[in-house]
């Protein structure tokens, strides 16, 4: 005797949320079982909603981030952001972490990933280029780089710092070290490193 299953739309959805990050095959059969305990009121707005995230929204060229077809960029149509600092972020998510800090209020450029040679992520396949044409454009003083502090996006920093530095463009990098909060003995050696490097006067 077959094995039972679902029925072939619901092994269909589930395995469309598996493939998605973050989802594993029980929560995916989680997902679809419960839109399918909902009835008919959730399921078809979830399905507007991914029609409409494929088709109104787009990436703004020369940002990143995204914006929704036919409109301005938020970030680039604001007169009141400095333009002479770009700060370059990996993806469009770390322009909001950065904005709800208040700390910053120049303009961002996505890259869309990190240089990776093992996921042969090759400079090409990142937003490098359009970023030395915008810094040369606006004219930008300085360029930040927040990226992760991981190989690759150490890597990533110091590929662009030298593109950067040939432009004589002023590069600076995110501080690293010690988490607001936090005790030394929470801490790696690494993190206490940069934090000793990067200690300031107060």
């Amino acid at each position: 005797m077959a094995a039972l299953e679902y029925p072939a739309p619901i092994r269909q959805l589930i395995w469309q949320l598996k493939s998605l990050p973050g989802i594993g095959p029980r929560s995916a059969e989680r997902l679809v079982l419960w839109l399918l305990s909902t009835g008919a009121t959730q399921a078809p707005q979830l399905a507007d909603a991914l029609k409409a995230l494929g088709s109104s929204v787009e990436m703004c060229e020369a940002c990143g981030f995204y914006s929704e077809c036919g409109t301005q960029c938020a970030l680039c149509s604001d007169d009141r952001r400095q333009r002479a600092v770009v700060c370059v972020v990996e993806q469009a998510a770390d322009v909001l972490r950065l904005e709800r800090s208040g700390a910053f209020r120049g303009q961002y450029h996505v890259l869309g990933g990190k240089l990776s040679p093992l996921d042969n992520v090759t400079p090409e396949d990142l937003r490098i280029a359009p970023l030395l044409h915008r810094v040369r454009d606006l004219p930008a003083e300085e360029v930040i780089l927040a990226l992760s502090s991981d190989v690759e996006g150490e890597a990533t920093a110091n590929y662009i710092a030298d593109l950067l530095r040939r432009a004589e463009i002023k590069v600076t990098r995110l501080a690293q070290g010690m988490p607001a909060g936090g005790g030394l003995d929470h801490v790696d050696e690494m993190t206490l490193f940069r934090a000793l490097e990067g200690r300031r006067t107060i």
